[in-house]
Formats: C-alpha cells, structure tokens, sequence
C-alpha cells in the first residue's frame, strides 16, 4: 500500500515540474500561458466539490482597490468573491500547491516571489469583469496572475470567456474558455484583460502572486 502510495507522489512531482518547467518558459518568452485542463485533476475535483458546498453567505461583493482605496463598483465588475484561507482541506492544498509553484517559479527565473493570495470568484449569469489592470507600474506589489477554472462540461454558448490583451493597444484579445481546472498565469502588470458575462454560474479561483513590499510603516500584503 506505502509502494503505491509513494509512486503517486512521485508521479504528481513529476507532472507538476513539467507543467511548473513549460509555465516558466511561456513567461519567459511572451510573458503569459494558457494551460488547458493542466491543474492537476485530484486538486481540480476537490476545488470544485468544495466551492459547490460552500454556503452562498461566506461570498461577499467583489470591490476595486485595496486596504482605504477599497470599494464597490458596479460599472467595472459585478462578481461575488470568497477569500482562501487555508482553513478548508481543499484551500490547504490549493495553497500547497501554489507554494510548489512559487518555489520552482522563483528558482527558474529569480522572479523573488514572496506571498500568495487568493479566493474563489462566482460569477452568476451577466456577471462580468471590465478590462483592467491587476497591478500598476511601479507599485512592487504583485507580479504574477493565476487564474484557474472549476467549471464541469462549460460550452462555448456559456459563453463567460477571459479575454488577455496583449498591451494597452490591443482591441482583439485572445479569449480563454472557463472551462475545468484550465490554468492561466500571467505578469500583472503587463496584461490587460477583462472576464466577459456567461450564460450560467461561473466559477474560478484567482490569485497573485507577491514580492515582499514591506517596510518599517507598513506591512505588505496589507491586512
């Protein structure tokens, strides 16, 4: 039983450091990467058992802004968002997860990655996200984008697409379907991008990942 135990985390070590290597040189080269289908399915499955339990009252308004700048804003997005605390066996693994990837990420490219937030996002039919920024230049705060899907048999009529934009010039975009445990990673500063209104419930987990931008007034990530 302990055999067979053990070659299952040798296999997850495996495709985790493969899909860990191909992320990294996708950032390298173009500075974004859409995985389809990549998180790994046991983690997938979890998430997504576990967001559909989750009572409708531990998700609250999503807001723009942060700490006093923090506020609601209906014109720019109109989802619901639940923070992942590590409290829940599935949020524990998640965050386990994501620690994998910030430590390969930061031995590969020396990207300093520092901290980790996240929270789970429903998004009920017209929902919507307008085209935004997750980080400004020149504010050391977060650095990569991590959005991952938990949406079972998502048609292309469900429609609830994230649309990248490659610069501030871009009108196109490149769309990405929500569909289940499909991973997208991406430079915070450097990618416009919007979610657009789908046809049924939508739900993702979207995180950042964080350099340390702490000093003696103030502590970073704000609480």
């Amino acid at each position: 039983m302990s055999a067979i135990h053990d070659l299952s985390n040798r296999d997850d070590e495996f495709f985790n450091t493969h899909l860990f290597e191909s992320i990294a040189q996708d950032l390298q080269t173009r500075g974004y990467s859409i995985k389809p289908g990549a998180l790994p399915f046991a983690l997938a499955d979890q998430l997504h058992t576990h967001v559909q339990q989750m009572d409708d009252t531990l998700f609250n308004r999503a807001g723009i802004g942060r700490d006093r700048q923090h506020h609601l804003n209906d014109f720019v997005r109109s989802d619901e968002i639940c923070w992942i605390n590590g409290e829940s066996p599935a949020g524990k693994d998640w965050l386990e997860w994501t620690n994998q990837l910030r430590t390969f990420l930061n031995r590969r490219l020396f990207l300093g990655l520092f901290s980790f937030e996240s929270h789970f996002a429903h998004y009920a039919p017209g929902d919507f996200y307008r085209r935004h920024l997750d980080a400004f230049k020149g504010q050391a705060n977060r650095v990569l984008t991590l959005v991952t899907y938990l949406n079972r048999d998502w048609q292309p009529q469900d429609a609830g697409e994230l649309v990248l934009y490659i610069d501030n010039n871009d009108v196109t975009g490149i769309k990405v379907t929500p569909g289940f445990a499909t991973l997208v990673v991406f430079l915070s500063e450097d990618f416009p991008h919007e979610v657009l209104p789908a046809q049924r419930d939508r739900y993702s987990i979207a995180g950042w990942f964080r350099v340390n931008g702490s000093t003696l007034d103030q502590i970073d990530p704000p609480k």
